[in-house]
């Protein structure tokens, strides 16, 4: 794991100490050391820039940028099953000076070209330059674990693992896209492949980039001129397999050891992050029962503000025999992390679990380097409580009569969410509170997989913007799925996996643990498990109401149902109480009407409507008073 940056520049003109703040500007994702390549060329200097958290091959062998004959790399990530295509490699005659994945790729790219890529298991994002053939070749891993920006105009190819390093070059421009605004407030998030500047863009999961250096690259290489090489919709446009439910089992088992044994290959000590939830039990149960040495485990635990999943960790740590750590920290100190998310999240970026996330990341990274975690459980073994409405209530509202809906729908705009006994209590209520008046509006599948997603509507942001977006065209609006295996559980989990998973889960987990200088790694997210897993009958993953059924039943083979069985708490943060309370003076500081109107972004009368409702009680209104709050800090840090 590691931070990489470098460019194109054909007017030659990038200075060594404009570079070398670039990569110095990521060495927070690699703190054991850095480097730095110019290659001059007749008509550009090629700047590969590289900054080292070494995991694998701790000697000089392992250092980048790394040349292997005409081929240059810079690379972040893992690859996995280095050492069967070494192995490979080594056959068909190639010879190494070391023992690290990233002279493995070199050699794999020389021997097979970019069909290379199909060979390796794990998480990545790497560029190559091939001085003979002088093409550059840009790639990114199939979920996209590994982040990948690339920013081009006036004769400039930027390309870095974070926006941060860009605000080092002196001829980057960071002109704010609108557009991006807009779809960052609809989602916390910019989706993918978009980015919240002009001219910039992230290079999506699955897909690469490959062009010939010529007198000039082009004023802009758009999403158009990526190309896929994988995607989770091949593996869900497929038949559904003919098998028992206790083959699939032992099948699915197999595979998640498999990937969760991948990913202790280490040459530092690694941990495991247990919740005390199925998808972290699941882990530190595959990863033990083989295992005579203690696995090392990790849980945080927030009791300030009811965030204690810790004495169930414990308990599951007890069970396995774990060697468990646990971590407490206070309100405050989650509350001192907060002005910090606008340099780490250096796009907007509001998912409030990035707090707790950042907190057991710091923490970990005492006692080691590599941290696995569960991510993706949920959209891989269908988690989410939204499948749940989808499956259970989406018939049921589209048979109601749409004047019936809508007048269900006004009257929950006149009750205020907090009005609404004993579910006022309940975890998450406020917000799908909120949500649900969408949905009885429209309560086709798009719809309802857009109302669970947006905080804002499209109508809403017309409204809410001071000039009128183009609302780009997403992931959320994939036709992928073919309707001979179209099913609602299939469509909404396989734009999970290509939206809310990359650009939020993902992303905040790889900037929590880089901030921390700590990698981490998840075996959900290994291609052979996804694949696997699309392609098993809805009814073994959503059983009779019962969610992820199939990793259930085999987490149970390892702990007692009754320790695991009771609802699902997530990282809960009370935002709205934070905002009214600690927070207040930020909330003030930030979102007034002088800092919203010299802007010129959001209309402040709408601004200000959220802001009284929030004020005045509606807690449904509380996260998108946070979208707000967290998008002004961000512009603090950045455009001032």
């Amino acid at each position: 794991m590691c931070g990489i940056t470098g460019f194109i520049d054909f007017k030659k003109s990038t200075s060594l100490k404009d570079f070398t703040g670039m990569t110095d500007s990521l060495f927070h994702r690699g703190p054991d050391g850095s480097g730095l390549e110019i290659i001059n060329t007749p008509i550009s200097d090629i700047g590969f820039g590289h900054r080292r958290l070494s995991i694998i091959d701790l000697s000089e062998f392992g250092k980048q940028p790394m040349k292997f004959e005409h081929l240059w790399i810079c690379f972040n990530g893992e690859i996995y099953n280095y050492q069967e295509i070494k192995k490979d490699l080594s056959d068909l005659g190639h010879q190494f000076i070391g023992n690290s994945d990233t002279e493995v790729i070199l050699h794999a790219f020389a021997q097979w070209g970019k069909n290379c890529i199909h060979r390796f298991i794990g998480m990545f994002a790497f560029v190559v330059y091939d001085t003979l053939q002088n093409r550059i070749f840009c790639v990114r891993d199939r979920a996209g674990v590994k982040p990948f920006f690339y920013w081009i105009s006036n004769d400039l190819f930027l390309f870095s693992s974070e926006l941060k390093a860009f605000h080092h070059h002196p001829r980057f421009k960071k002109v704010l896209n609108k557009s991006a605004v807009a779809v960052f407030m609809q989602y916390g998030n910019v989706p993918t492949p978009y980015s919240i500047f002009e001219n910039c863009w992230k290079l999506k999961p699955g897909h690469f980039i490959d062009f010939e250096i010529n007198n000039k690259i082009g004023d802009n290489i758009s999403p158009e001129n990526q190309i896929k090489y994988w995607s989770v919709y091949d593996a869900y446009n497929q038949p559904k397999v003919n098998i028992s439910f206790d083959d699939a089992k032992s099948e699915t088992e197999k595979l998640l050891s498999s990937a969760c044994n991948y990913r202790m290959v280490s040459d530092v000590p690694v941990g495991v992050f247990l919740s005390g939830g199925y998808d972290s039990a699941s882990v530190t149960a595959l990863l033990q029962k083989d295992r005579t040495e203690k696995l090392k485990t990790f849980t945080i635990a927030v009791p300030d503000i009811g965030l204690n999943e810790a004495p169930y960790a414990k308990d599951i740590s007890n069970h396995l025999g774990t060697d468990h750590t646990e971590i407490s920290c206070s309100q405050k100190e989650a509350l001192e992390l907060i002005p910090d998310l606008p340099f780490y999240y250096d796009e907007p970026f509001a998912d409030s679990s990035a707090i707790p996330t950042t907190l057991v990341s710091k923490a970990a990274r005492k006692h080691v380097t590599v941290a696995l975690s569960a991510d993706a459980g949920d959209e891989v073994f269908a988690g989410y409580n939204r499948y749940d409405y989808l499956i259970r209530f989406g018939a049921k509202m589209n048979s109601l009569p749409g004047f019936a809906r809508k007048l269900i729908a006004g009257t929950m705009d006149i009750i205020p969410s907090d009005k609404i006994p004993i579910l006022r209590n309940k975890y998450n209520f406020h917000n799908r509170y909120e949500k649900l008046k969408g949905i009885l509006k429209n309560p086709s599948e798009e719809s309802i997989m857009l109302s669970l997603s947006q905080q804002f509507t499209e109508n809403q942001m017309l409204s809410l913007m001071k000039q009128k977006p183009n609302f780009f065209e997403t992931a959320y609006n994939s036709k992928s799925l073919n309707q001979e295996f179209f099913s609602p559980l299939a469509y909404m989990m396989a734009i999970d996996y290509e939206t809310y998973l990359v650009d939020d889960i993902l992303q905040k987990v790889d900037r929590a643990t880089m901030t921390a200088s700590l990698e981490g790694r998840e075996p959900y997210l290994d291609h052979r498990v996804i694949e696997w897993a699309a392609k098993l009958p809805d009814d073994f993953k959503y059983h009779n109401g019962i969610k992820k059924y199939i990793l259930k039943e085999i987490v149970h083979q390892f702990i007692p149902k009754e320790m695991m069985d009771r609802p699902k708490m997530g990282f809960a943060i009370p935002i709205a109480s934070w905002m009214l309370n600690d927070l207040k003076e930020m909330v003030e500081s930030y979102v007034n009407q002088q800092t919203i109107e010299s802007q010129g972004l959001f209309d402040w009368n709408e601004v200000r409507k959220i802001k009284d409702a929030f004020y005045s009680g509606k807690k449904e209104f509380e996260v998108k008073m946070w979208y707000l709050l967290m998008f002004q800090m961000w512009y603090d840090r950045w455009m001032k």
